[in-house]
């Protein structure tokens, strides 16, 4: 048990890096309860195809709306009592949610009101908690450090969560957003034991402008080929992604035919072949050129829509859920290692909120349209748009992919360590 230990939590780490994975994978799981049980509350409220694709819009919209200022704020303030308080705010909010349900006066305004207030207090809680690991690990284990996180994410948030979400939804439509609650208000009590340096100086002058501060990140970003390719890229894609997948509860239940159970399952398919990603990922990268890793994933992606448009079959949407969970985790972990890399620590909360921005305001925009096309024409139709409107961008972002090649040089070693620490 020791050597197992050892090997997921390796001593070097640190005690108070161990303190802040706990947390981070306890809050995962609350949230991958929570990624099932949220729309699966809203579609139990209203049969309304738009309405449910609010759910998807006011889970993406906060990041857009405020992730710029809590990458500033993350710059400036304690990263630690950010998390603690936005997370305790969370908790806070699923209680308010759970007495609305037990006292009968439940409502489609009420869900979706905690649904945006939920994601909000996300965006300060993941923005800050991203810049604690190199304030606690040495330069040399981040990537071990943050293969830990990643594994967290994807086997709480994603493989695990969403079927106990469902099946606790199954059983009642409260105890999932129970189980939420306590696991959130535990990552406050787990991330409170963690330890920080002293900083000498704050990363971000607290007497200046916000929107200074704002604005410089803004600008390193566009100024800075490989990053802004990838920001500009996960922004257009995800307006064909938003729009399917904000009605993706629909479609496993009208298209597949499957319940609130199945529809968690096809979640934790996707969250598995991340893992298939995460095991060949140093394989694949020392093999392939990250410019050419990324236009493979487009593809994919896009054959993705197609597959899912044309398909009735459980089984066969399952493979393609699969196939489509490997791609995005090779895609954000490529991503990641090159925003990294090239990021100076002053600027990596601001840095970050601007890819956070291109990431959720793709999605935002695309739940709109998800939205519209199937009140329109039925659940298929977003993913028809989907397989459409990705071909057009893949040619037109196909020549973009050569500055995330011209990265290749400096992503390497960070890519064969990750996989090693895996």
């Amino acid at each position: 048990m020791s050597r197992l230990s050892e090997t997921v939590f390796p001593t070097r780490l640190g005690k108070p890096f161990r303190w802040l994975l706990a947390s981070s994978w306890t809050t995962n799981l609350g949230d991958g309860i929570a990624m099932a049980a949220g729309p699966l509350l809203v579609a139990s409220l209203t049969g309304d195809p738009f309405l449910v694709s609010m759910a998807a819009l006011l889970g993406w919209a906060p990041p857009l709306v405020f992730g710029l200022y809590a990458g500033a704020l993350t710059d400036r303030l304690d990263r630690r009592m950010l998390v603690m308080i936005a997370d305790g705010s969370r908790a806070v909010i699923l209680a308010g949610l759970v007495a609305t349900m037990a006292t009968g006066t439940i409502s489609v305004g009420i869900a979706l009101a905690a649904i945006g207030l939920l994601a909000t207090a996300e965006v300060f809680a993941d923005n800050s908690a991203q810049t604690l690991t190199p304030t606690l690990v040495h330069r040399d284990d981040l990537s071990v450090a943050n293969a830990r996180i990643q594994t967290g994410l994807i086997t709480m948030n994603q493989l695990a969560g969403p079927p106990i979400g469902a099946a606790l939804f199954a059983a009642g439509r409260a105890w999932p957003f129970v189980a939420q609650a306590v696991l959130v208000a535990a990552g406050v009590v787990l991330v409170a034991r963690v330890t920080l340096p002293v900083r000498e100086k704050p990363l971000s002058d607290e007497r200046g402008s916000v929107i200074r501060d704002v604005i410089e990140g803004v600008k390193w970003t566009a100024r800075h080929p490989a990053v802004r390719t990838l920001a500009l890229t996960i922004l257009i894609f995800n307006f064909t992604f938003g729009a399917a997948w904000s009605v993706l509860v629909l479609y496993a239940s009208q298209r597949l035919g499957l319940g609130s159970v199945g529809y968690g399952v096809m979640s934790t398919v996707s969250a598995a072949g991340g893992l298939l990603g995460t095991a060949l990922y140093g394989w694949i990268t020392r093999r392939v050129s990250l410019g050419n890793v990324m236009r493979i994933g487009l593809i994919l992606e896009t054959l993705t829509h197609l597959g899912l448009a044309l398909t009735r079959s459980p089984i066969v949407a399952g493979v393609i859920f699969f196939l489509f969970g490997a791609h995005a985790f090779i895609w954000g972990t490529t991503s990641l290692t090159i925003r990294q890399r090239a990021v100076p620590s002053h600027l990596q909360g601001r840095v970050g909120s601007v890819n956070g921005i291109c990431v959720y305001g793709g999605l935002v925009v695309g739940s709109v349209i998800g939205g519209v096309l199937a009140a329109q024409w039925g659940v298929t139709a977003p993913f028809w748009f989907g397989f459409g409107g990705s071909a057009v961008f893949v040619l037109l972002l196909w020549r973009e992919m050569r500055h995330i090649a011209h990265a290749d040089e400096e992503s390497e070693p960070v890519a064969a360590t990750a996989t090693g620490g895996s």
